[in-house]
């Protein structure tokens, strides 16, 4: 078993989840179905994803434990739709469209600079310093931050910000040290980190 295997049955079953959660509440709101709409989208994007321009870093094995472990901790990103379908509030429409307009940003900037590093580290392995990093170091995560950003707006509770701030310090930030670590062997490295930023695109120098 591989971590993917892990992280690709979460990211599958998230519209079936959600989907459950609202017949067992009763719940068809509009934030609910819009919920519904973006994150249950979201993972059925990452397996296509995962099909198409699959990430190496996933492809670790993890034994029966890890892997059960994993999802228990993966599962936190479930908080956000079980608070709001849960508690039957409805997201005000304005708070709505920002989810919505980052969603589509985050997914944008996530998948897209995704699939720049998958294939042209195929024609050519070496430093990538244009398109999406050109400005970001970690457009990735930046996007990804954002998806996930969305769905925690729609919560409306503090508790998918805490997840969202765990996952970030512990595991998004450890990765983006590591990779520039990695990089740091490739000629033009320092002046690549001088002019973009580690997650927040650098928009001077």
């Amino acid at each position: 078993m591989q971590l993917r295997h892990v992280i690709n049955l979460h990211k599958g079953s998230t519209a079936l989840v959600i989907g459950a959660l609202m017949l067992a509440y009763g719940n068809g709101s509009l934030g609910a179905w819009v919920y519904l709409a973006l994150h249950g989208t979201y993972g059925m994007l990452w397996l296509l994803k995962e099909r198409i321009f699959p990430d190496r870093q996933w492809q670790q094995p993890i034994g029966w434990v890890g892997a059960v472990v994993m999802f228990l901790v993966l599962a936190l990103y479930w908080l956000a739709p079980f608070l709001l379908i849960s508690s039957g509030a409805v997201p005000p429409l304005p708070l709505v469209a920002l989810a919505i307009a980052l969603n589509l940003l985050g997914v944008f900037l996530h998948f897209g600079s995704d699939a720049q590093k998958h294939f042209m580290l195929q024609l050519q392995p070496g430093l990538i310093d244009a398109g999406f990093f050109e400005r970001s170091r970690n457009t990735n995560y930046l996007g990804e931050l954002l998806t996930y950003l969305s769905f925690a707006l729609l919560a409306m509770h503090w508790l998918p910000y805490a997840v969202l701030a765990g996952f970030a310090f512990a595991v998004f930030l450890p990765n983006m040290r590591k990779k520039d670590q990695s990089l740091s062997r490739y000629p033009g490295f320092d002046a690549y980190r001088e002019r973009s930023g580690l997650l927040l695109p650098k928009l001077w120098g």
